[in-house]
């Protein structure tokens, strides 16, 4: 296969775990690429992402590296053939390629978990509160640039709203359902509208209340997408100085506990939706 321009973060994924395999195994490139009867630097660019890997190839490196675990080689050979150019693919080289990879990992997630503490989370934004917030950016968005990031939120829905939604959870902090993004009129369509989703059997809201008591377990907010095996999880942070993509074992272990933590504390769906009724009256 041929040298590609740009890795997606899932084929960097791909060439992650291949890698981690290799490793696994106590084989060097060298010899891993012996038993391909091929050079180490083509091994070295299918680890970085660079070329692609056909599943023949792959089953052998994955038999070589003594991998048991067929639904983890099943996966891995999906990514590597994978072809599809979705709906994303529209805004590319015009959006920053971290919108494009969150798209696409949504897109081939078997679940979704969300912490948040300022904001409602992306999935759940309506198009006035997602507007509000592109344009409080710092520096200012050129319109176009703002209207493209408004429109690519709102088609990210398609996880949730589409004719394959796959299930969704969020954990909402009080505090982030009662700033008024976009004032009054934006804030109470935007609490309907949570509740409106809330009531499809796929999606949960639970809200994480002020009162409660000894809560520090988390302190910035989390995007959790499951993977076709645990493995293949990824969780998902905004950080300083741009998205990060997080696949190491012992960081998703981490992130699992915390959002149990997270939702052993929260509101039931039930109570949760009744906190947002009533908050909605408010306003």
């Amino acid at each position: 296969m041929g040298i590609k321009r740009e890795a997606t973060a899932r084929q960097l994924r791909l060439a992650v775990e291949l890698r981690k395999l290799r490793e696994a195994s106590a084989l060097s490139a060298r010899e891993a690429a012996a038993l391909l009867s091929v050079n180490s630097v083509q091994i070295s660019q299918i680890e970085s992402g660079t070329t692609g890997v056909s599943e023949q190839r792959l089953r052998r490196l994955a038999a070589h590296y003594a991998c048991t675990d067929e639904d983890l080689v099943s996966a891995l050979v999906a990514m590597a053939t994978d072809r599809t150019r979705g709906w994303w693919e529209a805004y590319r080289s015009h959006l920053p390629t971290s919108f494009l990879d969150l798209s696409e990992l949504e897109h081939h997630a078997t679940f979704r978990w969300d912490v948040d503490f300022l904001h409602v989370p992306g999935l759940l934004q309506i198009e006035d509160y997602a507007r509000a917030l592109f344009s409080r950016r710092v520096p200012e968005l050129p319109q176009d640039d703002l209207d493209l990031r408004v429109r690519h939120r709102m088609q990210r829905r398609v996880i949730l709203e589409g004719e394959r939604p796959i299930p969704y959870e969020a954990l909402v902090h009080e505090a982030a359902l009662r700033i008024r993004v976009g004032g009054r009129t934006t804030s109470r369509a935007q609490l309907a509208h949570i509740l409106e989703l809330s009531e499809a059997e796929h999606v949960t809201v639970r809200v994480i209340p002020f009162e409660l008591e000894e809560f520090a377990d988390v302190t910035a907010a989390m995007v959790y997408a499951g993977g076709a095996v645990p493995r293949l999880d990824t969780v998902v942070r905004d950080g300083p100085h741009g998205t990060l993509f997080i696949d190491s074992e012992p960081q998703l272990g981490v992130f699992r506990t915390l959002f149990r933590r997270v939702k052993g504390v929260s509101l039931a769906p039930e109570r949760s939706r009744d906190f947002i009724h009533r908050l909605a009256k408010e306003l």
